[in-house]
This record gives structure tokens, sequence and C-alpha cells, in this order.
């Protein structure tokens, strides 16, 4: 099956100069996507000529005359870049002319964006960040990792649906387990939302081990963990301060003095395989879940490695069906479309229920 990927080339801290140097090795790797390099097309053909590299059937570019930067408002970039390379990419996932968006640039914009043209699938109320985490057995997938700070019980059940769901179609597990984030493992453990989600878990048709505690992340306790987007967030930016500290530490022990310089030499083939394994490279790539299309956040800092990791994402996503899965398992769990309207920074959206 032939996946096209709408790339946000202009977004991110590097634009084209890591994009579309990332968007060529995922071509290379993979007979069977094609790409389209969203943003200013100048820019975009001077990155690939000094790659040595033509537009083709496989790769092409669709100008986009304007461009969100880090810095800028979701509301902003909503309401005043309506020709964005972000904003078009997403169209193209809209209209079926792509499969999947990639972005790596600013995440509230992205988000406000992706939920503004694409809407959210029946049964979701709000979209939710999903990652891989490296773990002691493999990976764990997490969500929500900063999209939803306040939640409730039911927000919770759905999160854990989609992210089962994703874990099931991009692992190919059956029934993976599914974590609730806690302060404890004990039932009668944790705030009232999380006590109720607990229930609700319980209920559903998913595979729920139970509550999960901060320490069951990077044992690999469960295949999937569940939380709200601000303890989901902290946690992220924990980890990352944590192996930030750890890599500076064993830096400055191995350089403490000519015998640790050679102990290091010595332990060079350890700590290369230690990096390679805790590279956040290999884990780059965000799934924006809940939305009627596929978006992959990248990080904004990404190299070229990175973000051909975040596009492999997307492919595996889009070829995976996770957005059917999603949604049947929404009916099993007998969760009805809602009917509401939603304030999406100062514009006003209604998602009516079908009839």
């Amino acid at each position: 099956m032939d996946i096209t990927v709408a790339i946000d080339a202009m977004g991110g801290d590097h634009g084209p100069h890591v994009t579309v140097p990332a968007a060529l090795d995922a071509l290379k790797r993979d007979d069977n996507i094609n790409i389209v390099l969203v943003g200013l097309t100048e820019a975009i053909e001077a990155e690939l000529k000094a790659h040595k590299a033509k537009v083709g059937p496989r790769l092409r570019i669709h100008h986009a005359s304007e461009v969100v930067t880090m810095d800028e408002s979701p509301q902003s970039a909503m309401k005043n870049k309506k020709d964005s390379s972000m904003r078009v990419a997403i169209n193209l996932v809209k209209s079926g002319e792509a499969n999947a968006c990639v972005s790596a640039g600013n995440t509230g914009a992205l988000m406000a964006t992706a939920r503004f043209v694409l809407k959210t699938l029946p049964g979701i109320d709000r979209p939710a960040i999903a990652a891989t985490l490296p773990t002691q057995h493999g990976v764990v997938y997490m969500l929500d990792l900063g999209a939803n700070a306040d939640c409730t019980p039911e927000h919770l059940l759905q999160f854990a649906i989609m992210g089962a769901m994703l874990v099931s179609c991009v692992e190919h597990k059956e029934r993976p387990s599914v974590g609730l984030l806690n302060i404890g493992s004990e039932d009668i453990k944790g705030n009232e939302v999380v006590k109720q989600a607990g229930e609700l878990l319980r209920a559903s048709h998913l595979n729920f081990y139970g509550n999960v505690e901060g320490n069951d992340i990077y044992k690999g306790t469960t295949d999937l963990i569940v939380c709200d987007g601000f303890v989901g967030n902290v946690a992220l930016k924990t980890s990352e301060g944590l192996a930030q500290m750890m890599s500076r530490f064993l830096t400055q022990e191995f350089k403490r003095n000519w015998f640790t310089k050679l102990m290091a030499l010595c332990a060079m083939p350890v700590l290369k395989a230690f990096k390679r394994r805790v590279d956040p490279r290999r884990y780059n790539g965000a799934s924006f879940l809940g939305l009627r299309g596929i978006v992959v956040k990248s990080h904004g800092g990404a190299d070229r490695i990175a973000f051909d990791n975040a596009i492999q994402s997307a492919v595996a996503e889009s070829r995976s069906g996770v957005l059917r899965r999603i949604t049947e398992q929404l009916e099993i769990e007998h969760i009805k479309p809602p009917s509401a309207s939603f304030d999406l920074d100062g514009t006003t959206v209604t998602q009516e229920a079908p009839a």
C-alpha cells in the first residue's frame, strides 16, 4: 500500500535543513511512500539542490506562502496564517491527497489547527498526544503528554481506547495492557477523577492492568500508560531532565583524571551501546490521537535522524488502520459521538452528532 506523507517543511528550529534531507532518507528506505514537501518553494528547492535531489513521481513540492513561528500563539496562527505550511499540510490530509501530516512546528498551533481542520473522531471529545518511551523490556506508549491539562474520567477512558488501539495496530499486540498512572497501585488511591476513570476502565473491554506508579513507566509494567496532560507532561520533562543529568554525570566522572579517561576508552563499546539504546532520536514522533486524520509531531529541535523517525511513525500509523480500529472500539464501548460546541482559541466550532 502506497502512503503519501505531507511534511511541513518549514516547521521546527531548523526548517528545510532537516525536513528535506530526512524526507529523502525516508524515500530511499521505503519504495512504497510518497512525500509532499509543503512550504516556501524557493527554500525547499535550494535544499533539494544542495542534496543533488529533484522532484519526481514520489516527491513533489506544494507551495505555502506563510510560516508559523515557534513562539506564535495558536490563535494568531489560526486566524492570520491560513496559508501556512502547517495548515496547508493538514489540509492535504483532510482532502485525501495525503494519508498523514508530519510537522516539527509549534505544538500548540499544530494541535489547534489540526483539531479545527480535521475535527475529532465520532465519540472523542479531545485529541491527546501519545508517544513512546524506552523501558527495560522495549517501549511503552503514554498519553496524554500535554494536550489536556484538565480531564474528566470519560476523557481518560477515551485516551485509553485510542492508545490501546494504537499499540495494537503498530506493535501487533492483540490485547495490549493498559495502566492508569496514579500515586499508588491500590484502587482507593488517587483523586476522584483517577478513581472514577479506574472504574470505567475496569468496566471496559480493554485489557486493564490497574493503577501504575511513576516507577512503572520505565519498568515496562504495561504496554500503555494513561494520564491527563498535566501529569504526563511533567513526567516526560522530568525524565528528559534526568537523562541529561545522568549523561553529564557520566561525562564528568570519566574526565576526572587520566585513570578515569583510560577507563572511558575501555568502556567505550558499552557506552556507545547504551547511548544507542536510550537515544531520544529513536523515539521522536508524537501522535495526535483522536483526529479524523493522522498528524505526527516531531520535536522542534529534531535532527535529520529524529525527523526521519517521525516520518516512519506516520507511515506505520497510516498502514495499520489505527483510525478505523479506534472507531470500532468506541462502538464496542458504546461511546456515542458528542453533540457540542467547543471554543478553539477564540474560534467556536460546532460538532454535531450524526442523526
